[in-house]
C-alpha cells in the first residue's frame, strides 16, 4: 500500500505533492499503513481518502480508484447512512456506530452490508479539524447470519406447530415474508393427488398475477422454458438453482429492492415414507447479496426447516383422518355386536329350553347314551349364551348405552350366594373355596345383575388361573365403600402385563390357565360395570404367587345423584345373568390335562393317533369318532402332547391351533425340530376359518389344516389320506437315502466353496473403502502436522510416527488387495490388461516407491537394467509381482544388499530378484508358491503367504514360469520368465483350470 501511494500522481489532488504534506498528515498516514486494523484517513478540504491494507478489504472493486478520491464521491451510494455522522465529525464530533446497515456500490450493484465504525476528528496545532479518523469493522457476515438463524427459528415456532397442513402453508409464507431482505419473494405450490400438476397454494412478495407465479404447473412440463424446473428438483431431491430467469420470465421484479432479480431456487418438499414431493417451494435470491457459500447452505437448512414444519402438519393430518376413520370403523364395530348378540340368543333360547326339558325327563326317559350326547350340547350352549351376553354387554358400554337399574341390595348375601355356586367345581378341582362377607350394616344402591357379573367374571377368571391352594372371596366395608375382594393362590401376573388386564380383548401371553378358550373381556367388563356404580377395580399380582383384584363400590345413593333413573319405555331389554353358565364351564375345566386313553371298539394291532385339545368335549367327541379305527391318546395341551410324543412316536397328531402351557404352533416348531419326530405327521384343527388362515397353518409347518366345525366323513377322511401318504414317504425315503446323503454332501462342498470365496470377495471389497480414508486422512496429517512447542508428543517423532503408519496402511492395503485376488482367481474373473510397458522403468518405479522401506529395513538396492526394455505385460500386476518379490526379499533377508536384474534371454526376458537370506531348500522351493505357505522354520513368519501364490498366477496368465534358485554368495534368486508377446494385445482372463491343483485346493 506504501507503493501503491508513492506511485500516485499527488500533485493533481487538493493534498498536492507528497513533499508539500504536513508532518502531521505524514505521521497519520504512517501509523495507518503499519496497522492491521481497516482504516481510512479523510483529509483537506477535498475529503481525499489515503487508507491501509485492511480497509483496502472494505473498497472492494473500487480499490485501487478510491485511493486519493473524495470519500463522498466513493461511499456516495451510502451516504444515507454515513452522512450524518460524517459531517458531525467534521464539526468536530466523534461518532461510534454499530452494526450500520449501508448499501455499498463496490462490486458493480448496490450490496446490503454491515459495519462497526467511528469517524474521529483529526485536528491541527491550532485545533483546527483537518481531516479525519476513521477505522472500520464490516459486520456483515455476522448480521446476515443473526437474521437468517432468526428466520429459521421463527418457521419451527410457527409453522412448525402448526396441526392442519393449509395453517402450517399459511404461517410458513407469512414468515418468510417477514425475512424479505434474504428472501425476496417466496410462491409455495402443492402437489396434486395424482401427482400430475402442482397447484399455487400462496405466495409473499410477488404481486398477484405475476407472469413467474401461475397458479397451475403441470409437473411433466416442468422443465421446459417458461416454467419453473419442478421435475428437476423432484428428480434431485434437493434445492436446485434457477440462473435463468429474465429468459424463463422476462425481468423478475419482486422484494424490497427496485433491482430485478437474477437467480432464484426451487426446493422439493418431502415427507418422510413419502417418495414424490408433497410440494415445491420457490425462493428468490437477494439481488443486493452476493450468492455465496454462506447464502447457499441458508436455504439448504431451510429447505430442512420446511420439510419438517410442512410434514408434521401432514402427518399430524393424516393421523387425524387415521384416527377418525378408525373411529367410524370402532362405532361400526360396537353396531355390528350389539347387533348380532341380539340374533344370537334368539336361537339359543329356542335350543336352551327344548334341551333342558328333554335332560329334565319332561318328554320321557332317555337312553344313557342320548343323555350323554345332549349334556355336551347343553354345556356347549350355555358357554355359547354366556360369550354372547359378554359381546352384549362389552357393545352397549362402548355405545354408551348401558344402563344400570340400581336398587338397594344386602351386598352380602348377594356375593354369598353367587360365589358359593362354583363350590362344586372347586371340590372336584380339589381346591378350597372360602367366602368370607361380613354384613356391611346397610345397603348398598347396585344394579343386581351387575354385580352378579362382576362376581361370576372374577370368580372364574381365578379358578382358570389356579391349579392348587385356595381361591378366597371377601367383601369389606372400606371407609364410605364395600370392597370386594377375589383372591387366588395361582400363576400370578408379570409385572409387565399389569397394566394391560382390563384392556379389552387382551391375553396374558403364555399364561398357564386350565384352558386357552375365552374372549379376553372378562376383567375389562368388571371394570366398565365398576365405573358404571362410581367404583374402581384394582389388581395386585407376583408372578408365580397369587394375584388379587379388588372392585370399589360407594354406600349410599351418592353416586347417582342427578341421575335418572330410565323409564320402563325407555329401558334396554334385559340381559339375565345365566350363573349355571359359569358353572359349567368351570365344571368342564376341572377335568384336569392328564393323558386320558380312549376306548378301543375292534381288537388288534392298529395305528396310534395322538389327540391334544384343551376343551373336554372335543377330545371326546373326536376321541370317540376316531376309536374305531385307530388307537387314540387324548391330551389336554401341546406340552403334554409332545411329552407323549417323545415317549412313544404316534402315526399321527391331531392338534388344535389354540390351547394353553403350549399351543398348536409352538407343538409344531419342537415337533419339527426333534429328529426323531420331524417327520411326524400334523394335523391342525382351529375355529380360524378363511383361505389365509389355512394358508398360515401349513406354513408353519402343519400336512394339513381343518378348520372348525367340520364333518366326521371329512375328518376321518384327512386323518386316513395322511397315514397313507407318511407311509408312501417313509419308502421312498429309505429307498433314496443313501443317493441323497452323497447329494447333500456334494451340494455342501459347493456350497462351502461358493461361500468361502463369496466371503472372501466382499470381505476385501468392504475393507478398502475404510482402509483408503484411513490412508487419506494420514497423508493430510503428514502434509499440515506442524509440531509445536508444549506438544505431548516431541515434534521430532510425530511425522516419524505418521510415516510408520502410512507404511502399515500401505501394508495393509495390499494385504487387502491380495485377498481380492485370491477370490479373483477361484471365481475365474482375475483378467490381464496386456499393453507395451518399458520393463526397466517399471522396476525403477517400484524400487523408488519401496525406497522408503528399504531403507528402513537395511537393504542396499541396486539395479541391473538396460537402459530400455519394451515388452507387452499388463502393468499393474506385473508391478505387483515386482512389489511382492521385493517385499519377500526385505522380509526375509534384513540388512542384506538386493539386486534387481533384467536382460533378454532368447524370445523372452529373464527377471531376477536376489537377496543375500538364509535361501530356499532345494526341497520346498515349489510348495514356497502355494497358497497360505509361510515359508522356512528360520525365516519371518508374518503374513499371510499370499504374495508368492498370487505372483506365480500372474507369471502363468502370462505364459511365463516363476522359480527360485541358489543365488551367487548365498540367499535366494527368484527368477521370472515371460515370453515376448505376438499379434494383437487383448485382455486376457485367466481359467481356473490353468492354476496349480494345490493353489486352488
Amino acid at each position: 500500500m506504501a507503493a501503491l501511494i508513492a506511485s500516485l500522481d499527488w500533485s493533481k489532488s487538493p493534498l498536492g505533492p507528497i513533499e508539500s504534506w504536513p508532518q502531521s498528515l505524514r505521521t497519520t498516514v504512517s501509523l495507518c499503513l503499519a496497522s492491521n486494523f481497516p482504516i481510512n484517513i479523510i483529509w483537506g478540504e477535498g475529503h481525499t481518502q489515503i487508507y491501509n491494507a485492511g480497509y483496502r478489504v472494505v473498497c472492494g472493486a473500487a480499490h485501487p480508484r478510491a485511493m486519493g478520491e473524495s470519500y463522498r464521491v466513493t461511499w456516495a451510494s451510502a451516504w444515507p447512512a454515513i452522512g450524518e455522522p460524517f459531517e458531525r465529525a467534521l464539526a468536530g464530533e466523534t461518532s461510534f456506530l454499530e452494526n450500520e446497515r449501508m448499501f455499498l456500490e463496490r462490486n458493480g450493484y448496490p450490496e446490503e452490508t454491515f459495519f462497526t465504525y467511528s469517524l474521529s476528528p483529526i485536528r491541527d496545532g491550532s485545533g483546527k479539524v483537518v481531516g479525519l479518523f476513521h477505522p472500520v469493522t464490516e459486520t456483515t457476515a455476522t448480521m446476515l447470519a443473526e437474521r437468517r438463524t432468526r428466520a429459521l427459528r421463527d418457521i419451527a415456532d410457527s409453522a412448525g406447530q402448526a396441526l392442519m397442513f393449509d395453517e402450517a402453508c399459511s404461517l410458513l409464507l407469512a414468515t418468510l415474508g417477514e425475512y424479505a431482505f434474504d428472501l425476496p419473494f417466496a410462491l409455495l405450490y402443492v402437489t396434486a393427488p395424482d401427482g400430475t400438476q402442482a397447484r399455487l397454494q400462496g405466495q409473499c412478495g410477488v404481486p398477484a398475477g405475476a407472469p413467474f407465479a401461475p397458479d397451475v404447473i403441470r409437473l411433466q412440463d416442468a422443465g421446459e422454458e417458461g416454467t419453473w424446473p419442478l421435475a428437476r428438483a423432484a428428480r434431485s431431491g434437493r434445492a436446485e438453482p434457477v440462473t435463468d430467469l429474465e429468459a424463463r420470465f422476462g425481468l423478475v421484479v419482486a422484494g424490497p429492492y427496485p433491482e430485478p432479480l437474477k437467480s432464484s431456487f426451487v426446493l422439493p418438499v418431502r415427507v418422510a415414507g413419502v417418495d414424490a414431493p408433497i410440494g415445491y417451494l420457490v425462493i428468490g435470491v437477494s439481488q443486493r447479496l452476493p450468492l455465496n457459500d454462506s447464502y447457499r447452505t441458508f436455504v439448504e437448512v431451510l429447505s430442512g426447516a420446511v420439510n419438517a414444519a410442512l410434514g408434521n402438519a401432514r402427518a399430524y393430518e393424516a393421523e387425524r383422518r387415521r384416527a377418525e376413520a378408525l373411529l367410524e370403523i370402532d362405532q361400526a364395530k360396537t353396531a355390528f355386536f350389539s347387533n348380532v348378540s341380539h340374533e344370537f340368543r334368539t336361537p339359543l333360547t329356542l335350543m336352551l329350553g327344548p334341551l333342558e326339558d328333554l335332560l329334565a325327563g319332561l318328554r320321557g326317559a332317555l337312553p344313557e347314551e342320548a343323555r350323554g350326547e345332549l349334556a355336551v350340547v347343553h354345556r356347549n350352549a350355555l358357554r355359547l349364551l354366556k360369550l354372547v351376553n359378554a359381546l352384549l354387554d362389552f357393545s352397549r358400554i362402548e355405545a354408551g348405552r348401558a344402563q344400570a337399574h340400581v336398587e338397594p341390595t344386602d351386598l352380602s348375601v348377594l356375593t354369598r350366594d353367587v360365589a358359593s355356586a362354583f363350590r362344586s367345581a372347586f371340590e372336584r378341582a380339589g381346591m378350597r373355596l372360602v367366602v368370607d362377607a361380613e354384613p356391611l350394616e346397610e345397603p348398598v344402591f347396585v344394579d343386581r345383575e351387575m354385580w352378579e357379573k362382576i362376581v361370576l367374571n372374577l370368580v372364574s377368571n381365578a379358578f382358570k388361573f389356579t391349579h392348587a391352594g385356595e381361591i378366597r372371596v371377601e367383601l369389606k366395608r372400606d371407609g364410605g365403600f364395600a370392597r370386594l375382594t377375589v383372591r387366588d393362590t395361582g400363576i400370578g401376573i408379570p409385572e409387565q402385563e399389569l397394566e394391560k388386564v382390563f384392556q379389552r380383548f387382551h391375553r396374558v401371553k403364555e399364561a398357564r390357565g386350565r384352558t386357552h378358550e375365552g374372549s379376553g373381556i372378562g376383567l375389562a367388563l368388571v371394570q366398565d360395570l365398576a365405573k358404571l356404580h362410581g367404583g374402581s377395580v384394582e389388581v395386585k399380582s407376583v408372578e408365580g404367587q397369587g394375584s388379587s383384584f379388588s372392585v370399589r363400590v360407594p354406600f349410599g345413593k351418592g353416586a347417582w345423584a342427578g341421575v335418572a333413573a330410565p323409564k320402563d319405555a325407555e329401558r334396554l331389554p334385559a340381559n339375565p345373568v345365566r350363573i349355571d353358565a359359569f358353572v359349567e364351564e368351570s365344571l368342564h375345566w376341572s377335568a384336569g390335562p392328564e393323558a386320558s386313553p380312549v376306548p378301543v371298539t375292534e381288537p388288534g394291532p392298529r395305528q396310534r393317533i395322538l389327540l391334544a385339545d384343551d376343551n373336554a368335549d372335543m377330545r371326546d367327541y373326536v376321541g370317540r369318532l376316531l376309536a374305531s379305527r385307530y388307537d387314540v391318546t387324548a391330551v389336554a395341551n401341546g406340552a403334554e402332547a409332545l411329552r407323549s410324543a417323545r415317549e412313544s412316536r404316534p402315526d399321527l397328531l391331531l392338534s388344535d391351533v389354540m390351547m394353553p402351557v403350549m399351543d398348536g404352533v409352538q407343538l409344531v416348531r419342537e415337533l419339527r425340530a426333534d429328529e426323531a419326530l420331524r417327520t411326524l405327521p400334523v394335523i391342525l384343527l382351529s375355529a380360524r376359518a378363511g383361505e389365509e388362515e389355512t394358508a398360515s397353518g401349513l406354513e408353519l409347518g402343519a400336512d394339513d389344516y381343518l378348520t372348525k366345525p367340520f364333518a366326521a366323513k371329512e375328518l376321518l377322511a384327512r386323518v386316513r389320506t395322511q397315514l397313507t401318504m407318511a407311509a408312501m414317504r417313509l419308502r421312498a425315503a429309505e429307498q433314496a437315502a443313501h443317493a441323497k446323503q452323497l447329494e447333500q454332501h456334494q451340494q455342501a462342498l459347493e456350497s462351502l466353496l461358493k461361500t468361502r470365496d463369496e466371503f472372501l470377495s466382499i470381505a476385501s471389497h468392504e475393507l478398502k473403502t475404510p482402509i483408503t480414508s484411513l490412508l487419506l486422512q494420514l497423508q493430510m496429517a503428514e502434509r499440515y502436522v506442524k509440531p509445536a512447542e508444549g506438544r505431548v508428543v516431541s515434534p521430532e517423532r510425530l511425522p516419524r510416527a505418521l510415516k510408520v503408519s502410512l507404511v502399515q496402511v500401505d501394508r495393509l492395503t495390499r494385504l487387502v488387495e491380495d485377498l481380492l485376488d485370491v477370490a479373483r482367481i477361484r471365481t475365474g474373473t482375475f483378467a490381464l490388461d496386456v499393453r507395451e510397458v518399458d520393463l526397466a522403468q517399471l522396476a525403477s518405479d517400484v524400487l523408488e516407491r519401496l525406497s522408503g522401506q528399504l531403507t528402513q529395513t537395511g537393504c542396499p538396492t541396486r539395479l541391473d537394467a538396460p537402459h530400455a526394455l519394451p515388452w507387452h505385460v499388463d502393468l499393474h500386476r506385473l508391478e505387483q509381482v515386482l512389489t511382492n518379490l521385493i517385499t519377500n526379499a526385505m522380509r526375509y533377508a534384513p540388512g542384506g544388499p538386493l539386486v534387481v536384474r533384467l536382460q533378454e534371454q532368447g524370445d523372452g526376458v529373464r527377471i531376477e530378484v536376489r537377496d543375500h537370506g538364509p535361501g530356499v531348500p532345494e526341497a520346498q522351493r515349489e510348495s514356497i508358491f502355494d497358497r497360505f505357505d509361510r515359508g522356512l522354520a528360520n525365516r519371518h513368519t508374518g503374513g499371510l503367504g499370499l504374495g508368492l501364490f498370487i505372483s506365480k498366477q500372474i507369471v502363468t496368465a502370462h505364459g511365463g514360469s516363476i522359480s527360485v534358485e541358489d543365488a551367487p554368495g548365498g540367499g535366494a534368486c527368484f527368477v521370472v520368465l515371460l515370453p515376448r508377446s505376438t499379434g494383437s494385445v487383448t485382455p486376457r482372463a485367466i481359467h481356473p483350470r490353468l492354476l496349480d491343483n494345490r493353489g486352488v485346493n
